[in-house]
């Protein structure tokens, strides 16, 4: 039997990552990701996709919640096989499941508390005890080492650059090469090391999400500099909703460069981000996936706020300061009571320093909301909003057909994931175009041979 393919999330939309692989009786779960963003969306997530019990394994491509966050519904749901990742990638996840679960509990008792619910009584999602299972089940391969994670099924990772730990990973079985990119990332920036190369493949399973554009061609000091400069100038904070993983290391590695170049003056930053704290100890520990330069590099008058009660000083700081915080899209976390706090004030400075998927707090501030709703108040917005994407962590365009014309063949078929539509039907004609090879967007809920 040919092996085939099913697309579960991440079709249509760059969230919810999941592909079922089956071939000749083995189910593979490629990607467990959390669908995030516009509430319908988010509904999905209370859908089982696939029966869990039934799957023999799971590979995940790198820690990102939109990748790995359903994993602990997975095995509430009657999973207990491997799941099987990179060394750094279980390292991250076991920071990053334990507190989505803890989001998911409160939420659960805000809304029955509050009465905000439809569900007598709300429950979570998952719980942490369901994170605990899971991240039991986890099987550390390292990258270049071929495993089973099923019968007539082997595998290989590969460093994809785009956080740390990221892989592409590449899955035979029945004669046949699947090659998934994951989040691709990109070449010749700060932090993470360029994306291996891979020589075959014969269906390709590649990223979108930055495939109809074209990043800045500077790597995001210049956006940096202006933030700060006019916080400087206003006495007031520069706000920085900020990734835990992978982009708060960037930007305190580049305040900590312009600072010695002397190109911005020595502020206070607070780092306000529980998770992210962890996750800069966790990047010190694999320093041959980073730039040499890069690794626990912090700014001169570099602050944690571990605590509650810390974070809710900081609503009394005086700028000139940064503060970065959680989420980078402001969909939960820390920085939505700096942003309740903060917005208000003409003095304040937001960066938006990556993606911004539609639906999110992020992307209505990007796209220049006069209002945003945060804990059901309508907070006004006269805030400076500055926003870069020279800080993804997602290759554009351009950087992946590079990727991909490292291939020593054409695919037999190529197909198109994780980009909003018209962001992965950009790629697909590029693909067409640059490359010559067959290509298509892949739908959600299409199941294609491998």
């Amino acid at each position: 039997m040919t092996p085939q393919l099913t697309f579960l999330g991440a079709a249509g939309t760059v969230t919810g990552s999941k592909f079922l692989l089956e071939s000749n009786g083995a189910r593979v779960l490629l990607e467990c990701g959390l669908f995030q963003g516009a509430k319908s969306l988010q509904e999905r997530n209370w859908t089982p996709p696939v029966q869990a019990s039934t799957l023999q394994a799971v590979l995940l491509s790198h820690a990102h919640i939109d990748h790995s966050g359903y994993l602990p519904r997975l095995v509430r749901d009657g999973f207990d096989g491997p799941i099987f990742c990179s060394p750094a990638t279980a390292d991250l996840i076991g920071i990053m499941l334990p507190d989505a679960a803890r989001l998911s509990e409160e939420e659960a008792e805000f809304r029955n508390r509050t009465g905000a619910t439809r569900h007598q009584p709300a429950l979570p999602l998952f719980t942490e005890a369901d994170a605990t299972r899971a991240l039991g089940l986890v099987r550390r391969v390292a990258f270049g080492d071929a495993f089973t994670p099923a019968p007539g099924v082997t595998a290989r990772l590969s460093m994809s650059g785009h956080i740390l730990g990221a892989s592409v990973v590449q899955v035979t079985t029945a004669g046949r090469r699947l090659v998934y990119s994951g989040d691709l990332g990109r070449y010749g920036v700060a932090v993470m090391r360029d994306p291996d190369p891979v020589s075959e493949a014969d269906t390709l399973v590649i990223e979108s999400t930055y495939g109809n554009r074209l990043h800045p061609s500077d790597d995001g000091r210049p956006i940096l500099v202006e933030a700060v400069q006019r916080a400087v100038s206003r006495r007031g904070i520069l706000l920085v909703p900020a990734f835990a993983v992978g982009r708060t290391q960037e930007l305190l590695f580049l305040i900590a460069e312009l600072e010695t170049a002397g190109q911005i003056p020595r502020l206070d930053v607070y780092l306000d981000s529980p998770m992210a704290a962890a996750a800069n100890a966790i990047y010190t520990r694999y320093p041959d996936e980073q730039d040499p330069r890069a690794a626990g590099r912090v700014p001169s008058r570099f602050h944690l706020a571990p605590t509650p009660g810390d974070s809710k000083r900081l609503n009394e700081l005086d700028g000139p300061a940064i503060i970065l915080a959680g989420s980078g899209m402001a969909t939960g976390g820390r920085v939505l009571h700096h942003l309740r706090r903060r917005l208000g004030d003409e003095r304040t400075t937001v960066l938006l320093a990556g993606y911004q998927a539609a639906g999110t707090r992020g992307r209505l501030l990007r796209d220049g909301a006069t209002t945003l709703r945060i804990f059901g108040e309508e907070i006004p917005v006269r805030a400076k909003i500055l926003a870069t994407d020279a800080l993804s962590a997602h290759a554009d365009q351009r950087e992946i057909l590079r990727w991909l014309r490292q291939l020593a063949r054409p695919p037999q078929a190529t197909w198109a994931v994780h980009g909003e539509p018209d962001a992965a039907a950009a790629l697909r004609d590029a693909i067409a175009r640059d490359l010559g090879w067959r290509v298509a967007v892949a739908a959600d809920g299409q199941r294609v041979a491998v």
